[in-house]
């Protein structure tokens, strides 16, 4: 029970926003807070101000559900069959999710994004959501998962070459899943050996999200198999390396327009430039991001059971 309780509260922590100016004269937490649940969970901010409740939203939020309510229903909604039947996303879908901003929503503006927040992402995944779980499920991804490991993980010179290009042209691809190991960081087979100033990547990945579309990776690989799960490194891996193969998409019975293929390592060369983060805190990243990125889902499942 304590893990649950201290899971909720990180979750809050995460769909955290201040109050409106309109509401902030309320100097105590007003009755639309109450609830069953125990008093410690009302946040509170600094100033005294509770946080804006989940069911009052901003006028910058109301003019972000209204813009992608009506970009899901004019230029989702139309393909939606043909791209289920097909398994296939239209690629003028992918273009006019980065041309409305909605592969960057939570990033920063010098990087690209919007500049807006994680709950922000939140509202703009149920929009989609509503209309098409494939196309939700793309922009889930890139923002929750990608663009947070980079803006987290990543070096200036990596949050430069990279995060501008998926806030406005590239989508990004999460490697983790493998046959036996599933979303489990801990059990993951693919191997990272150093040789000079590059590792050698080799093994496969299963399930893997976008990889149809993706044009980078990033790839969960065990650089120190004799340290366990502290081996695990994150890497960059463009599409076009050397010995990276993307499998068929598979045949799936829903979200058939998200692509969802296997991945082949073969002797991928990638510099050592090209880790994430730092060697052995691959296990971390993978948790953290994972975590955010069900929020994402949760969004997703609440509309479509919604419908």
């Amino acid at each position: 029970m304590e893990g649950a309780a201290v899971r909720l509260l990180r979750g809050r922590a995460l769909l955290r926003r201040n109050f409106p100016t309109c509401l902030s004269s309320w100097k105590t937490p007003p009755r639309v807070l109450q609830s069953s649940q125990s008093e410690a969970l009302l946040s509170i901010t600094n100033d005294g101000l509770p946080c804006a409740p989940l069911q009052t939203f901003t006028d910058e939020e109301m003019m972000i559900k209204s813009t992608v309510k009506k970009f899901a229903q004019e230029q989702v909604a139309p393909l939606v069959s043909t791209m289920d039947e097909n398994s296939k996303m239209d690629p003028s879908l992918i273009q006019g999710l980065f041309q409305q901003g909605l592969m960057a929503i939570d990033l920063e503006t010098k990087y690209g994004g919007t500049g807006a927040s994680f709950f922000s992402s939140v509202l703009v995944i149920e929009e989609l959501a509503k209309v098409d779980a494939s196309v939700a499920l793309i922009c889930d991804i890139q923002n929750t998962v990608i663009n947070e490991l980079f803006r987290k993980h990543g070096t200036e010179e990596q949050k430069a070459t990279y995060l501008t290009k998926l806030a406005t042209e590239k989508i990004g691809s999460f490697c983790l899943s493998e046959a036996g190991a599933g979303s489990d960081p801990f059990a993951l087979k693919t191997r990272a050996d150093k040789k000079g100033n590059y590792y050698v990547i080799n093994g496969s990945k299963m399930w893997i999200t976008s990889a149809e579309y993706a044009e980078l990776f990033l790839v969960m690989a065990n650089v120190d198999p004799t340290m366990g799960y502290k081996g695990i490194t994150c890497f960059i891996v463009d599409r076009n390396t050397e010995g990276l193969h993307i499998g068929k998409a598979e045949n799936k019975m829903g979200i058939r327009a998200s692509s969802t293929c296997p991945l082949t390592f073969e002797n991928v060369k990638v510099p050592e430039t090209n880790i994430l983060g730092h060697v052995g805190h691959g296990y971390k990243y993978a948790i953290g991001s994972l975590n955010k990125g069900r929020i994402g889902i949760a969004a997703q499942v609440s509309q479509i059971l919604a419908v």
